[in-house]
């Protein structure tokens, strides 16, 4: 399989890339060389290309129209209609050139299976590709216009801006697939964008070389280079490492140092801002960031407590994490937004633990490995009340540095490239698609349900492949997101129907066998008679229950976790509809709760599903094994209770039709559809 990789932003070589030596000069070429080295063990793949710009000023290396990286991996560099170096705010006016001289060169050079955009004008290059060659592409969008305008207004009216939205809607538009680092960043930040597709993205967190910082140490270099700085080198330490660009907000994190005092006794501050001889010679925001942070040490005499190194070596950058660590320290991220945070990744691997922004990736790094506090970016009062905890408390330092190893195995780039060439193989050959009129259709719950057992979910997936004229879908509450992150980890046999977030949402498997088509047809149905802010209001005001976080908000739920005190939904119901609202709402594992539309549920969403499959009752199987599952198993005669059931399902006079099955898990399913089939063989021997 040949990979062609589309990047014009920054400076990109094959080895020894210079990062942080523009602004353009950073995550998103770091996650791209990982990508293609780790694609590159891939047996499937057999050519990789990255077709980026040509241009002079910063060396011949970027000059040079072909490098060779290693026997699959090359760069091919084309001249456009500038030859200086062009920041990503300038680079709309170079599309048409480079396109150009890319679609040439392919139509000389042979044609790639699948272009990957990476960044907005590199996805306007991949849709001319697509339209001229017919070559399906990928977009990894890395940082996003509308969530930069977000954290910095005064720049929305800017030219610049207005060509990467539009360059944005594009890549959404005309993409076969949305590459997405994080749920913050496939749920909320495209939400914004009028082509927003929830289907087309998928979450691939990008994995990360954490080797080096695993077992990093500190080293004399950087135990002398901060002595410059620092009077008392032995306080812990609050580390940043970032370039001086305005989104990472280091300016922020300077400010909250110096306005806390108690901040300033308990810990010293380390800033690691890239490399620089003059101030004067970079490019503007850049400097203006420096200026600043000087400019502030300067105001809140910071000196002999924050340290700001001029120049610091790659290989040094573990040590500088290790130098935090051993002083019992704390690694800082305040971005005003942060798509994914590679640099999080490699303290946790270190044993440091983490403030970060809540804007963006951290809110997956945080979640999946529990090593830290997430806080509004310029909220500076809470930058600084976070760290005072975790530094005046030994036990929680020590549980936060000790979860981060989790990152290790959650974060791997063997995976990523596996789940990576999974997708795009398939969206290449079209292995899989919807069966075409099927003959039954099977709905499980995710959690507890299809998952919860390997052996058993192994079974199940054999069993699966066997079963020519079932449909299978899921019905769960989680997002369509986190639902296919489970689903693709676990490698489930991939759902041709996906009922997500209790029953509100509905997705359909597209035809190219990949992506999802939302149902708005089921969406139009629900919004009936649905108030959200109105139900929102009214329970804001209720003390046993809590608001769940945003990313588990959806248009038609609102979910909160309860005090697990009984009679809940009938005490939320009467109060909702006293205050003339109507809605659904569900309790489970006595903690969680959703409110949701009227129409909405599990069961209702599997008969509608049902319906439009033309299938009779008899002809659907569902399972579950919680009370959010009660609806589904109620409105479906042909139910399934797995072994490993909870909240009493088994007890519940409107559940006595259901089949409680005597394995737990996926095997718990197959037991019951079995169990149905045979009963129905019974009832009618000539149906078999």
């Amino acid at each position: 399989m040949f990979v062609l990789h589309v990047a014009l932003q920054g400076c990109l070589r094959g080895n020894n890339v210079e990062y942080g030596v523009t602004a353009d000069t950073g995550g998103h070429i770091r996650y791209l060389m990982d990508l293609v080295n780790a694609c590159e063990a891939e047996e499937t793949a057999t050519k990789i290309v990255i077709a980026t710009r040509a241009f002079q000023g910063y060396g011949a290396d970027y000059e040079r129209p072909f490098e060779r990286v290693s026997d699959k991996i090359s760069i091919v560099r084309f001249r456009t209609n500038t030859a200086d170096y062009v920041t990503k705010e300038d680079m709309h006016a170079q599309v048409e050139t480079f396109s150009a001289a890319l679609i040439d060169y392919l139509r000389e050079n042979g044609l790639p299976d699948v272009v990957h955009a990476h960044y907005a004008d590199a996805a306007t290059v991949a849709a001319r590709v697509k339209q001229e060659l017919g070559i399906p592409f990928l977009f990894t969008g890395h940082s996003l216009g509308r969530v930069k305008i977000a954290a910095m207004p005064d720049i929305a009216g800017d030219a610049s801006m207005t060509h990467r939205l539009a360059a944005e809607e594009c890549a959404l538009e005309h993409a076969s697939l949305v590459i997405a680092s994080s749920r913050d960043e496939a749920e909320l930040q495209y939400k914004s964008y009028r082509n927003y597709d929830a289907g087309k993205i998928r979450v691939l967190p990008p994995g990360s070389d954490l080797a080096a910082f695993q077992n990093a140490c500190a080293n004399e270099t950087v135990d002398a280079e901060l002595g410059r700085f620092l009077a008392d080198p032995q306080k812990p330490v609050l580390l940043a490492i970032a370039r001086p660009v305005t989104k990472k907000n280091l300016v922020g994190l300077v400010r909250a140092y110096g306005k806390s005092k108690a901040l300033q006794e308990a810990a010293n501050l380390v800033i690691i801002a890239g490399n620089r001889n003059e101030i004067d010679e970079l490019e503007p925001d850049l400097a203006c960031n420096l200026r600043e942070i000087l400019h502030l040490v300067d105001t809140f005499d910071l000196y002999g407590k924050v340290a700001y190194p001029k120049m610091h070596h790659p290989c040094d950058v573990p040590a500088y994490y290790a130098f935090a660590r051993d002083r019992g320290g704390i690694f800082v991220n305040p971005a005003l937004n942060e798509p994914f945070g590679l640099t999080l990744l490699e303290a946790s691997a270190v044993g440091l633990p983490l403030i970060a922004t809540d804007s963006g990736g951290p809110n997956d790094i945080v979640e999946t490995c529990g090593n830290g506090v997430l806080i509004g970016p310029r909220d500076e009062d809470a930058l600084a009340a976070a760290a005072l905890k975790i530094l005046g408390c030994s036990e929680t330092w020590q549980r936060y540095a000790s979860a981060g190893e989790r990152a290790i195995t959650c974060y791997d780039w063997v995976r990523h490239a596996t789940r990576y060439h999974g997708l795009v193989r398939e969206l290449v050959d079209r292995t899989q698609a919807a069966t075409i009129d099927p003959a039954q259709l099977l709905i499980s719950d995710i959690d507890n349900t299809l998952v919860g057992s390997v052996p058993h979910l192994h079974a199940f997936g054999n069993w699966r492949r066997q079963q020519s004229g079932l449909s299978f879908g899921v019905a769960t509450g989680r997002s369509f997101h986190s639902a296919m992150a489970i689903l693709e980890q676990q490698d489930v046999p991939r759902p041709e129907v996906m009922i997500t977030s209790v029953g509100s949402e509905i997705y359909h498997l597209s035809r190219n066998g990949v992506s999802y088509e939302y149902d708005r047809e089921w969406a139009e149905r629900i919004a009936a008679n649905w108030d959200r802010a109105a139900i929102e209001k009214v329970l804001r005001k209720v003390g046993f229950l809590s608001p769940q976080a945003p990313l588990e908000q959806r248009d038609f739920k609102l979910s909160y976790f309860s005090d697990g005190s009984p009679g809940v939904v009938p005490r939320l119901t009467d109060l909702l509809e006293k205050s003339g609202l109507r809605a659904s709402v569900i309790h489970s594992h006595r903690r969680y709760l959703d409110i949701l539309p009227l129409q909405a549920s599990k069961g209702t969403a599997v008969d509608y599903v049902r319906r439009r499959f033309g299938l009779p009752e008899n002809m659907v199987f569902v399972a579950g094994d919680s009370g959010n599952d009660i609806e589904m198993l109620q409105a479906i005669p042909q139910s399934i209770i797995v072994a490993n059931y909870s909240d009493g399902l088994a007890s519940l006079p409107a559940l006595r039709h259901s089949y409680i099955a005597t394995e737990t898990h996926a095997a718990g399913i197959i037991e019951g559809v079995l169990h149905f089939r045979k009963q129905a063989e019974v009832a009618c021997p000539s149906a078999s």
